[in-house]
């Protein structure tokens, strides 16, 4: 069902202020978990390009150092081989920073899927609630219990956007400009939680 079939389900009029529905709260949080997905997945690609980056240029690091070692032959030579070690061991340093920051992204990946889960159990679980299922106020209880477990700005200005009935492509936008300011704050020297 796209936004706009959704829509149409909440309006009476295109006049009239939205008619609530546990239909279209049902869509909007299944909305919700595709953009929390997506941009999970985005994220993730981006650590694994990070990754495969960084090892490609370690091992091309110990490649440098083993043929240096090998051309070595001269005292003489000696004097560039330490200036040439101290580069690579610079270097790597570097990329393994870059590496473990890398893998310490996998806890975010598992916090992150974990939410979705999580909020995906608390609708369903409404769903299955008779007695509260067409009830505005259980709802909107489901949907503050779901935007208090984030723990980024990013994810919060993610979700009010979705609950209004914007559109995943639109909310995937936001998030990341929102997600990139964020990081920008974090590299200025403010703290971002990250975990």
């Amino acid at each position: 069902m796209t936004n706009q079939q959704a829509d149409n389900i909440c309006t009476e009029t295109s006049d009239a202020p939205p008619k609530w529905s546990h239909i279209s709260e049902t869509i909007n949080m299944l909305y919700l978990a595709v953009c929390q997905i997506e941009t999970t997945m985005h994220e993730a690609n981006q650590s694994v390009d990070t990754l495969t980056s960084s090892f490609t240029k370690l091992a091309n690091h110990t490649f440098s150092v083993s043929e240096q070692i090998n051309d070595l032959h001269k005292v003489s030579q000696l004097a560039s081989f330490k200036k040439d070690i101290a580069h690579t061991a610079t270097e790597l340093q570097a990329n393994i920073g870059s590496s473990v920051e890398a893998f310490q992204f996998y806890d975010r990946v598992c916090q992150r899927i974990d939410h979705v889960a999580r909020s995906l159990e608390k609708v369903s679980n409404l769903l299955n609630d008779e007695k509260n299922i067409e009830k505005q106020n259980a709802w909107k209880r489901v949907q503050e219990e779901i935007k208090g477990s984030y723990t980024m700005e990013a994810e919060r200005i993610m979700f009010e956007y979705i609950m209004r009935g914007g559109s995943v492509a639109e909310a995937l936008d936001i998030y990341n400009h929102q997600f990139s300011a964020d990081k920008d704050k974090a590299s200025d020297g403010d703290e971002i939680e990250l975990f």
